[in-house]
């Protein structure tokens, strides 16, 4: 058994040993931002044998090296520790099963429920929790069958679309129920655009996510919650590119500034608020639309109940230390409205061939 005082802390590739340097380089930042940020804290760091030479500058760091898969490992180990902080993503419910296994063993946790982030890992679960006073694109869910039933079915939803606002051409995306960054992505422009070969993307059995299409910026909102109450602590830009049927996500800056801050700010809020069990660090994905004779300047596409990328770039220019303040908040220590969450300067990240690059403006 560790000491009670010691928290589990990992990162999903990292531990796992993933080679993949496009991944890694993302992966390693958020960990040893997070290891920085926990400097005051005795912790137990699971992470790969092959960065043994790599962590040693790390204080109250115990490394615990380990060769195989980290889920394998929390399976056989979880029940040893008291306390885990970590990061990973919804790749083949990863985010889910580790926050699973974690609560099992009765282990406290310093992020998102597991039934929270599989609500908010479903893009549909999440469209259909929300309060209907947060703006989303119009949204349902198919499973593409052997059979191409599926075509006929999305075709009809088109249509009933359509009817409610004849006078606008309307597009759809096509996407994962269930993705990250870098998912497939088909964006019509023209119902007759849709033919069988979507099932070369989508391949039989997979589930998707039909949504009407909104032109528009992309952006985020960064958020602390305590399990009840968030706070934003930046607006982000974010660099999406669509192109070959893949979305695929670069990087951003922060803080960006906008006249929809003040909006989006308050949507991510009231979303992250609305699913019970979100709770430290969790990012929100929304779209400043390009229509302004639109109701909705602004509209919520997704919820990340976990740590995201601009993590590391607020890491550069936070006022205040954003893992410490995770631990105080949910651990009482603090109120989460007598946090200074305020910002110095502006920072960009962004993904360079095989790194993150990160740099202050």
């Amino acid at each position: 058994m560790t000491n009670d005082d010691s928290i589990l802390v990992f990162e999903y590739f990292t531990a796992s040993g993933e080679k993949d340097k496009c991944i890694i380089s993302e992966a390693e930042e958020l960990i040893f931002a997070l290891l920085n940020d926990l400097a005051d804290f005795k912790k137990d760091l699971v992470i790969n044998k092959s960065y043994e030479n790599s962590i040693a500058g790390f204080e109250n760091t115990n490394p615990i090296f380990i060769e195989g898969n980290v889920i394998d490992w929390l399976k056989d180990n979880a029940s040893n520790f008291s306390k885990a902080i970590f990061i990973a993503a919804e790749n083949d419910n990863n985010l889910y099963n580790i926050t699973k296994i974690l609560e099992d063993n009765n282990v406290k946790i310093y992020t998102s429920s597991s039934e929270a982030c599989l609500k908010s890992s479903d893009k549909y679960e999440t469209y259909e929790s929300l309060p209907l006073f947060i703006p989303q694109p119009k949204s349902f869910r198919f499973k593409i069958d052997p059979k191409g039933y599926w075509k006929r079915a999305i075709e009809n939803l088109h249509e009933k679309w359509q009817a409610e606002d004849p006078l606008t051409p309307l597009k759809l995306i096509i996407k994962p129920l269930m993705g990250v960054d870098c998912e497939d992505i088909v964006i019509l422009e023209r119902i007759e655009d849709l033919t069988f070969d979507l099932d070369k993307i989508f391949h039989p059995g997979s589930r998707v996510l039909v949504q009407e299409y909104v032109e528009g910026t992309d952006i985020s909102v960064s958020l602390i919650s305590d399990g009840k109450k968030a706070v934003p602590i930046s607006l982000n830009k974010q660099y999406v590119e669509l192109k070959n049927d893949k979305g695929t996500y670069l990087g951003g800056k922060l803080p960006y500034e906008s006249e929809y801050k003040d909006e989006a700010f308050e949507i991510a809020k009231n979303a992250v608020e609305a699913i019970d069990g979100l709770k430290g660090f969790v990012g929100v994905d929304l779209l400043i639309n390009a229509d302004e004779k639109d109701i909705y300047s602004v509209y919520l596409l997704e919820i990340n109940s976990r740590f995201t990328t601009p993590y590391v770039g607020l890491k550069q220019v936070a006022n205040f230390n954003i893992g410490k303040t995770i631990i105080d908040v949910i651990d009482g220590k603090i109120e989460i409205d007598d946090i200074d969450m305020s910002l110095d300067g502006e920072v960009e990240f962004k993904k360079s061939g095989e790194s993150l690059e990160i740099r202050r403006l």
